[in-house]
């Protein structure tokens, strides 16, 4: 379709590239892979499809810093983010007209898992509050799925049958304007490696008074975690921390970001505790350690988050001096 690029960002994606590509390939004047150097054969299969443009960064820069490299490379004017694990299964017309109305900024379809049901809770979600935060770290959303806080989140009351406007699609399947991500200055890099940094481009987006639509005329499988699934637990567990807070730091006032701050430090020694158990070692110990340590932070001062842009003392930054590696 012309007018339309799709930047897709992979890490250790050899298992999954060459379906996803070969179900844009019909639907994009351009398709552009950036790979965040990749252990794997990702490279390989990529260029087994040589009309896919590769980058092949010799770094991990993270998904945030992949996505702007691969939106800066085109001059089409939309531009659609999709996970290596997802298999378009419809054309990108429906995003296409939404995103082409002056007042919308970008647009999400329709997730479904290998089982064919509708990704309820991950397709689209409200943004989150400090309370929903809150409820993420202490493990209540998990516990009790029911809650009115998870359900007004996940937004678990809607089936996804209904185009309609929403606030966050998932990352994993999002079609933007471009000179939307030009407004916005792109995704912010400091979500580093992954999470919250699709969360954080549509609260902006919102921001700008500019709407976001759920279509799901346009659709595609997702097999979700991807990635993620390949890091190490407590690699894991930093990152995913490390970017809750460096999102409620950047979008919450001072009291509600020490709030989150204490429920990290609650819930990172109920996890240290049942970790150790379930591990039988200290390396639990070790991982909520730095996310209790990175949590007070936040605690004491508020303005560590909230003021990130000009102290440079990003919560990704302290993560970085714990010298956890993705390589």
């Amino acid at each position: 379709m012309n007018g339309i690029a799709i930047v897709i960002v992979t890490h250790n994606s050899e298992d999954v590239i060459l379906p996803c590509l070969d179900a844009c390939l019909p639907y994009a004047s351009e398709v552009i892979v950036v790979d965040n150097a990749s252990s794997d054969d990702t490279l390989g299969r990529v260029r087994q499809r040589p009309a896919v443009h590769l980058i092949a960064n010799r770094e991990n820069r993270g998904f945030a810093a992949g996505v702007n490299q691969g939106i800066a490379l085109t001059r089409q004017p939309l531009v659609l983010l999709l996970n290596p694990d997802a298999v378009l299964t419809s054309s990108l017309g429906a995003l296409a007209v939404a995103c082409n109305r002056p007042e919308t900024g970008a647009a999400g379809g329709r997730l479904t898992g290998a089982d064919g049901e509708f990704q309820q809770g991950f397709s689209f979600r409200r943004f989150p509050r400090p309370l929903t935060l809150i409820f993420e770290v202490l493990g209540i959303n998990r516990i009790l799925q029911s809650n009115p806080v998870n359900r007004r989140y996940r937004c678990l009351d809607y089936n996804g049958d209904q185009a309609a406007d929403v606030e966050q699609p998932a990352g994993a399947f999002l079609m933007t304007r471009r000179d939307a991500w030009e407004r916005l200055e792109g995704l912010d890099e400091r979500f580093r490696p992954v999470w919250f940094e699709d969360v954080d481009y549509c609260k902006r987006m919102n921001e700008l008074g500019l709407r976001i639509r759920y279509e799901p005329g346009a659709t595609a499988t997702h097999i979700g975690g991807h990635s993620a699934r390949k890091l190490e637990w407590g690699v894991r567990e930093l990152f995913w921390y490390g970017s809750l807070l460096e999102y409620a730091g950047k979008h919450f006032t001072r009291q509600p970001v020490r709030m989150v701050g204490v429920a990290v430090v609650g819930g990172a020694c109920l996890r240290l505790v049942t970790g150790m158990f379930r591990f039988r070692s200290l390396e639990p110990f070790s991982i909520y350690a730095k996310v209790m340590r990175l949590a007070w932070r936040y605690v004491r001062d508020p303005a560590s988050g909230s003021e990130v842009a000009s102290s440079g003392n990003s919560s990704r930054t302290l993560i970085d001096q714990a010298q956890i590696h993705v390589l």
